[in-house]
């Protein structure tokens, strides 16, 4: 009988390293090296004499936001999962983070706050992963990079990837024209993993070959996003971390806001909409709506803080998945990890987390036999695919709920959303309640821990409390 998918999720997100590693390849080759390359590139060290990270983006990752990244410059959130797993694969990594510079927790855990429609709610509950790192997506990356290259057998060269080499059954080697250059290099590789992100190619390469394509599936979320960076500043605000959200409704308008302390002694706050609601880069409309839409301190820091910089915009049109679980064939010698297989609305804060459990989940594949990377990597995209739903199911359920958004509905949507709609409001007021859709939203335990008994029936208990009293 198979595992559920909570205990799966349960194995893939453990905190404790891998008891024993072996090689079993001379090579491996990574398509990309932002946040999933770097720590696919991690894993592979442990089970391939050399591993080469192809990176497409030349710049500084220590000079701010790249080219690659577009989504840099906004505010990023690497949740408690996320934490746990850069912990298990770099061990010290946040205290080595908050040497640096990153911004320590506060010693009154009540300075963080959360606002939902208009209702300032229990501050998110303690997980017990250490002091949380709040930084910039840069900052962050950069620390990543560094641990990653100062392993001996892991190697990064800047190019563009133009291909994958195939036989009659397996992937055995990668394209790419470096930097400058005009001819394409060929390195060949006993496994190739795209982390390619959002704009991966991998879907044609795998049809030019006669290899079938990934389901593709998309939900059209149209988010638009508004980031600027301000000098932290206790006469203008004593804010440390702030999440707004305001969920569309009778006289609502869905609305994401957001500040975070980073380093750099900075603050970095974001404020977003959906569809025609559009922030622009003029600071102006940013400060406006700062003080119209979002609470005080929102409106303080934007109209009475040393603003760094500009506003910075980003839209993103759609959350989408490659359900390479669904493919009954596929090329032995690939992977796909991060972006390249699932991106969500990001205002969740998924990806990056996301992209750590896929790592945990390589590392299990490449532990599982002599030479799994000899075999098409259908046990590595199922485990892959548990961690997906759980964070396609937390996004896309309230997502849905956007005016603009028409589906697909999932099966006993109604009721989902009923349950989660009453397990939500408790969870403003309840510690308990608050703890566990806390870990569940964190992607330190799958969505199914939310339909225990003990849990449906504290939900229902005070939400029939709170109807009453109302």
């Amino acid at each position: 009988m198979s595992p559920s998918p909570s205990r799966l999720f349960a194995a893939i997100a453990t905190a404790e390293p891998p008891a024993e590693t072996r090689v079993v390849m001379r090579r491996a080759v990574v398509l990309g090296g932002s946040m999933a390359g770097l720590l696919a590139a991690r894993v592979l060290s442990d089970h391939a004499e050399e591993v080469l990270v192809i990176e497409r983006d030349p710049s500084d990752v220590d000079a701010g936001p790249r080219p690659g990244v577009p989504q840099g410059s906004q505010v990023h959130a690497l949740l408690p999962a996320g934490q746990v797993q850069l912990e298990r694969w770099f061990p010290g990594i946040a205290d080595e983070a908050l040497a640096l510079g990153a911004p320590p927790p506060p010693r009154d855990p009540g300075t963080a706050k959360v606002f939902v429609n208009g209702m300032l709610g229990l501050p998110p509950a303690a997980t017990g992963t250490g002091p949380a790192l709040i930084t910039t997506r840069p900052f962050l990356e950069a620390l990543v990079r560094r641990r990653t290259l100062a392993i001996d057998n892991i190697r990064m060269v800047y190019g563009r990837a133009e291909g994958l080499l195939f036989d009659e059954r397996r992937v055995n080697g990668a394209r790419y024209v470096p930097e400058g250059g005009a001819e394409p290099i060929v390195e060949s590789a006993d496994l190739v993993v795209d982390a390619m992100g959002r704009s991966s190619r991998l879907s044609d390469w795998l049809a030019e070959h006669g290899w079938p394509r990934p389901p593709l599936h998309r939900m059209p979320i149209k988010l638009n996003y508004a980031t600027a960076l301000f000098k932290r500043d206790e006469l203008v605000s004593d804010a440390w971390v702030a999440v707004f959200h305001t969920m569309a409704g009778k006289g609502r308008t869905a609305r994401i806001g957001g500040i975070n302390s980073v380093e750099g002694d900075r603050w970095i706050m974001l404020v977003a909409g959906y569809d025609g609601d559009r922030p622009s880069r003029d600071v102006a409309d940013f400060t406006a709506r700062c003080r119209e839409h979002y609470p005080q301190m929102f409106g303080d820091i934007a109209e009475n803080g040393e603003m760094l910089g500009g506003v910075v915009t980003y839209h993103q049109a759609d959350s989408r998945r490659r359900d390479f679980h669904k493919l009954d064939r596929l090329p032995a010698g690939l992977v796909a990890a991060g972006d390249a297989v699932a991106s969500f609305n990001p205002v969740y804060g998924q990806g990056m987390t996301s992209a750590t459990l896929h790592a945990s989940c390589l590392s299990e594949y490449l532990r599982s036999g002599p030479k799994p990377h000899d075999e098409p990597a259908h046990a590595y995209f199922d485990q892959v695919r548990v961690v997906v739903d759980a964070a396609w199911q937390i996004s896309t359920t309230a997502d849905i709920e956007l005016p603009h958004v028409d589906g697909p509905y999932p099966p006993g949507y109604k009721v989902t959303k009923w349950f989660g709609d009453l397990l939500f409001r408790a969870s403003l007021t309840d510690p308990v309640l608050n703890a566990r859709l806390g870990r569940v939203t964190t992607m330190l335990d799958h969505p199914a821990a939310l339909s225990r008994p003990g849990t449906l029936f504290r939900a229902l208990r005070l939400g029939l409390l709170g109807g009453s009293r109302r």
